[in-house]
């Protein structure tokens, strides 16, 4: 069997655009910022928009989070997201490339919550649809889409965690919580006992992944590269902690598991302690 890469480039996507097994998936979520907060809208006009050619949508904000979970972006259960994938016409023997046109984040997020279902044939495109246009490719508009499919979910539950199980892990010396929010964030309130590595570090000018040895170092850094503890990421909502997971995997980490509901869910309860 043909080992299914975690990220694959502009380049490998133009050379594999052809197979049938291929589904490309547009996950993108805006997250804009204004005088009264952040706010989140669904990218589905966007990608009518533009998107790369043959990709479907899937709306990570309407479909694919849970409305009664502990949080915003709470994951879905394994029936719903086995429902929308497959309406999405993605099955077990297709090849899932997912992108987004933000920082990455998004695609991450469905790269992560496909593999929480036991689904490992995905793969994010590196760079997104910024890669894409950087490389004078051309992009589509309106709305495609792929026959329906039948996909199997079987859910890791060691890949995710609820606030109850991180409350267990603060005083857990075999649990490393690792941050990924900015520096500034991260300074201003996190769970005790949190290390940071910001998303934004991960990757480079061009928002792609940086390369291995230099993720490698800035884990190696805080200890997630310590056999003896088990990396549990988190953020704000439980976005950027899945480009964490995904930089943890690049490093051999395959242990990673996600804090869903992150800093949305812990601050929730003004009881629970924050360290500055």
């Amino acid at each position: 069997m043909v080992e299914i890469p975690r990220q694959v480039s502009v380049e490998w996507l133009l050379d594999h655009q052809d197979d049938p097994l291929l589904r490309i998936l547009d996950a993108t979520v805006h997250l804009r910022f204004d005088e009264t907060g952040a706010y989140v809208t669904s990218g589905r006009a966007s990608y009518e928009e533009q998107h790369l050619p043959g990709a479907a949508f899937v709306d990570l904000l309407t479909g694919l989070s849970d409305p009664d979970g502990e949080a915003p972006f709470a994951a879905v259960d394994s029936a719903r997201f086995a429902r929308l994938l497959g309406e999405a016409g993605v099955g077990d023997e297709h090849h899932v490339v997912v992108y987004d046109s933000e920082n990455g984040i998004w695609a991450t997020r469905l790269w992560w919550q496909l593999g929480l279902e036991g689904f490992d044939r995905a793969s994010v495109l590196d760079g997104g649809l910024a890669a894409w246009q950087a490389a004078g490719l051309e992009t589509a508009t309106g709305v495609q889409t792929y026959p329906p499919a039948t996909l199997t979910a079987r859910r890791r539950p060691e890949r995710i965690r609820s606030t109850a199980e991180v409350e267990a892990a603060v005083e857990d010396p075999s649990v490393l919580l690792i941050n990924a929010l900015g520096r500034e964030d991260f300074a201003r309130g996190h769970i005790p006992g949190s290390v940071n590595v910001p998303f934004g570090e991960l990757v480079g000018a061009d928002g792609r992944l940086r390369p291995v040895q230099e993720l490698r170092e800035l884990f190696a850094a805080v200890g997630a590269l310590d056999p003896g503890r088990r990396p549990v990421t988190y953020c704000g909502g439980g976005i950027a902690a899945t480009a964490a997971a995904l930089a943890l995997a690049e490093v051999g980490r395959d242990d990673v598991a996600v804090y869903d509901g992150s800093m949305n869910a812990w601050t929730a309860d003004p009881d629970r302690p924050l360290e500055r």
